[in-house]
């Protein structure tokens, strides 16, 4: 079964990385709830999220209500608590790059936290698919952008198939570690489960190809 899914890696013209757990070591949401004293409560959620036994935007509404992240609480976590880049994506990404493959981040996490990794990787922030913050002018905590796809069940899946109209990709791999990745094949062309920060049995189950080290891909590339 990886083969065939390693055959479309080496010809892909698009690949989309999740953000939290696959391209950083972190869940983005998490951190800032224990950022701002509602760690437990939080993760609890996220756990249940994962496991898709709610919608997502359920659980981002949920989540962020008991979180109520002020602008100046977002401006500090992002300058005092920086992710951890998962050891081996800036080689694959550069790797990619370096084949003329575009590389993309689509993720259920919040633009303003995966900014500054698609910087450090290189990534075009057009390329950044994810949600929006929003703050009332005194710098309270308004909600979010719901007419973001990434914010829905299934808006993973949106966003490939928008790439896919808008560059005639034929040939889109998603590389995730999340029931939200899982599901969003198709309309991506291939899937490859990762689990090198965190193992979900479902995904690790129904994937084709699952990886705990991006290493595996690179090698699969260079084949």
């Amino acid at each position: 079964m990886s083969g065939e899914i390693q055959k479309i890696l080496r010809k892909a013209d698009g690949v989309c990385f999740d953000v939290d757990s696959t391209v950083i070591q972190e869940e983005g949401i998490d951190e800032l709830a224990k950022f701002c004293n509602k760690g437990t409560e939080v993760a609890n959620l996220t756990a249940k999220a994962m496991t898709g036994s709610m919608t997502f935007q359920e659980s981002l509404k949920l989540r962020l209500n008991i979180i109520q992240p002020t602008l100046n609480q977002i401006r500090d976590f992002v300058k005092t608590s920086p992710p951890t880049l998962t050891p081996g994506i800036k080689k694959l990404t550069n790797l990619l790059h370096s084949r003329n493959v575009p590389v993309y981040l689509i993720s259920g996490g919040f633009r303003c936290i995966i900014t500054p990794i698609a910087t450090q990787l290189n990534i075009p922030h057009e390329n950044v698919f994810g949600n929006r913050l929003k703050f009332y002018y005194t710098g309270e905590y308004a909600g979010f952008d719901e007419n973001e796809p990434t914010s829905k069940s299934g808006g993973k899946a949106v966003v490939i198939n928008l790439l896919k109209d808008r560059h005639n990709y034929e040939n889109v791999v998603l590389i995730g570690d999340g029931a939200t990745d899982l599901e969003a094949a198709p309309p991506a062309d291939a899937f490859i489960g990762y689990g090198g920060n965190v193992i979900r049995p479902t995904v690790q189950a129904k994937a084709k190809w699952f990886v705990t080290d991006f290493n595996e891909i690179i090698e699969a590339l260079n084949q």
